[in-house]
């Protein structure tokens, strides 16, 4: 049976590199997010797609379930993290327009 100290420590170094992909994986969204945006302007489609974004929590709840996590937990965090990516969307079309 291994020392608890020594357990905990090695826990806490797993929590660490959870962490660390789970930061990589939102900042691989904002890129997919930002790429997304491009195209939208590009298309002349609004920033903001409601049923596509219900869609996606929806989907993201029903993972949360399936791996037995709290899926209001997952569908807010989701949601926050949309709503930046939408607020990045929006500065970024203002960055475009021509000042006036």
């Amino acid at each position: 049976m291994p020392d608890p100290r020594t357990e905990l420590a090695r826990l806490r170094e797993e929590v660490l590199q959870c962490d660390r992909k789970l930061i990589g994986a939102i900042a691989r969204r904002y890129e997919l997010v930002h790429r997304i945006g491009a195209l939208k302007r590009q298309l002349g489609l609004p920033v903001t797609d409601p049923a596509r974004e219900a869609a996606v929590v929806r989907r993201a709840a029903e993972l949360a379930r399936a791996e037995g996590l709290d899926d209001e937990l997952v569908r807010e965090l989701v949601w926050k993290v949309m709503a930046a990516a939408r607020g990045e969307q929006r500065a970024a079309r203002e960055d475009d327009e021509p000042s006036g």
